[in-house]
C-alpha cells in the first residue's frame, strides 16, 4: 500500500470498501478470491488496500484491544509493541511534561504515551505518519498528538528543556528479515551518544534477542520484558529514567525483579549452591533468563542450581513467585533412553512434554524413540547435574502454593 492507496482508504467509498472487506473475514490464503470479488465493485487499488488493512487488523487483535479501528502496513505491526507492554512501558514518562516519540511508525506507543503526558510523534515515513494520524483519530479523537516528518539520523527537530524526555523505537527490520545488531539498526544505537547531552531522558527499544556484548559502554538501566511467558522487548533506560543496573518484568502484573548492581560472570556463578534434584524444580520466566537475574532468584526463593551453567532451579519447598514455574519432581537419574523408557512404561505414561537445557537431544526424538502407550502424563527436563546428563521427570500440573 502506497500513500495514495492509504488517502483514498479514507475517503467515503475507501470506508465501504473496507467495511465490505472487514465483513468477508478475509484470511491470507483467500486474499486472491476476496480480491477479485472486491474488484469487480471498486479500484483495484483501493480493493487491495481495504483487503491487506481487514486482514492486518485481525492479526493486530493480540496486540490491541481496539485494532478493528487501527491501521497498518505489516512490517509496522510486526514491529509494533503489544498494547500490555507499552502501557507497562510507558508508566516511566509520567513525571515528564512531554515526550517525543522517535520513530513514532504507526502511532501505538505514541497512543499509550498520550495516556500519561503530552506527545509529539515523530517519523521519517510518510505513510505511517499518515496511519498514525489516522489511528490517533480513530482511538483518541480529543487526543493533542502532534506528528512530524523528519530523519532523526540527522537532527532532532525539538528544542531540549529540563522536563521533555524521548522514546526511540530504531527500525530492526529490513525486506530481507529482522535486523540483530544495534549497530545495524535504523538509525543505529550508537545515535544515543549524540542525544544524551542535550536530552539525558531516553527510553530506548530493542531487540529482546540484543548482544549483551554490544551494549558496553551505555550507562543505563537494562529492563527484559516478557508477557504471559513469552519474551517480547528490552528496553535501554538512560538518566532520570534509570532506576536500576538491570531488570526482569513479567507481565500482566507487573511483577518486576531488579539488581542495582552487575556481576562478574565468574561471581554469578558462584552465589547459589549446586544440588541435585529436590522436590520442586523451577524454570525460570524467559525475562529472567536474559536479565541474568536466576541468581537473583534463587536467593529470593530458597533455591539451588543444578549446574552453574544451566538456569534450572531446585527446592525443597515451593515458593510462589510470578518469575517461575514449579514442578512437582517424581524421580531422576543419569539419563539413558533405556532406563527411561522403562521407568515411563512401568508408570503407564504414555505422553510427556520434553523440555531442555544443555542437551542436544531434540525433543521430538526422543518422543519417537520412547515408543510409549499409556494414559498418563509425565513433563521431562533434560539437563545436566554438575556437568553430567540427567533426565528430571515430573508430574504434569504446577505445583500450588504452599506445596
Amino acid at each position: 500500500m502506497n500513500l495514495s492507496d492509504f488517502q483514498s482508504l479514507l475517503e467515503p467509498d475507501g470506508q465501504r470498501c473496507l467495511e465490505e472487506a472487514v465483513a468477508l473475514n478475509p484470511q491470507e490464503k483467500d486474499f486472491l478470491q476476496h480480491f477479485e470479488a472486491l474488484s469487480r465493485k471498486y479500484p483495484r487499488d483501493l480493493a487491495r488496500a481495504a483487503l491487506e488493512t481487514a486482514i492486518l487488523r485481525e492479526k493486530a487483535t493480540s496486540k490491541f484491544p481496539f485494532a478493528e479501528r487501527m491501521y497498518f502496513t505489516r512490517e509496522a505491526l510486526e514491529q509494533a509493541s503489544a498494547w500490555e507492554v507499552s502501557t507497562y512501558r510507558c508508566e516511566r514518562f509520567q513525571p515528564f511534561e512531554r515526550v517525543v516519540d522517535l520513530g513514532c511508525s504507526i502511532g501505538g506507543d505514541t497512543l499509550a504515551l498520550s495516556e500519561v503526558t503530552s506527545v509529539i510523534g515523530i517519523d521519517i515515513d510518510t505513510l505511517r505518519l499518515a496511519m498514525a494520524r489516522a489511528n490517533a483519530r480513530a482511538i483518541y479523537p480529543q487526543s493533542s498528538i502532534s506528528y512530524f516528518q523528519a530523519d532523526v539520523s540527522k537532527h532532532l527537530p525539538v528544542s531540549p528543556y529540563p522536563n521533555l524526555g524521548l522514546f526511540f523505537d530504531p527500525s530492526r527490520r529490513t525486506e530481507g528479515g529482522r535486523i540483530y545488531s544495534v549497530h545495524d539498526y535504523h538509525p543505529p544505537l550508537g545515535i544515543i551518544n549524540t542525544w544524551l547531552t542535550e536530552y539525558p531522558a531516553i527510553g530506548v527499544k530493542i531487540s529482546p534477542g540484543v548482544n549483551l556484548d554490544e551494549l558496553r559502554g551505555f550507562e543505563a538501566e537494562l529492563e527484559f520484558i516478557s508477557l504471559r511467558g513469552e519474551l517480547k522487548e528490552a528496553v535501554l533506560w538512560f538518566g532520570s529514567l534509570k532506576t536500576s543496573c538491570r531488570r526482569a518484568t513479567v507481565l500482566p502484573g507487573p511483577y518486576t525483579l531488579e539488581e542495582d548492581f552487575v556481576y562478574s560472570e565468574e561471581e554469578d556463578r558462584e552465589r547459589l549452591p549446586l544440588d541435585e534434584p529436590h522436590k520442586c524444580l523451577y524454570e525460570p520466566d524467559p525475562s529472567i533468563l536474559r536479565s541474568k537475574l536466576v541468581s537473583k532468584l534463587g536467593e529470593i526463593i530458597g533455591a539451588a542450581q543444578l549446574d552453574h551453567d544451566i538456569a534450572y532451579l531446585t527446592a525443597d519447598k515451593f515458593v510462589e513467585t510470578p518469575f517461575a514455574r514449579g514442578w512437582q519432581v517424581e524421580d531422576w537419574f543419569p539419563f539413558g533412553l533405556k532406563r527411561l523408557r522403562a521407568v515411563l512404561r512401568e508408570r503407564g505414561v504414555g505422553k510427556v512434554v520434553v523440555k531442555k537445557r544443555g542437551s542436544p537431544i531434540q525433543p521430538e526424538d526422543l518422543i519417537r524413540d520412547l515408543r510409549l502407550k499409556g494414559d498418563q502424563e509425565r513433563v521431562i527436563f533434560l539437563t545436566h547435574l554438575r556437568g553430567k546428563p540427567i533426565v528430571v521427570i515430573c508430574l504434569p500440573r504446577l505445583l500450588p502454593e504452599g506445596s
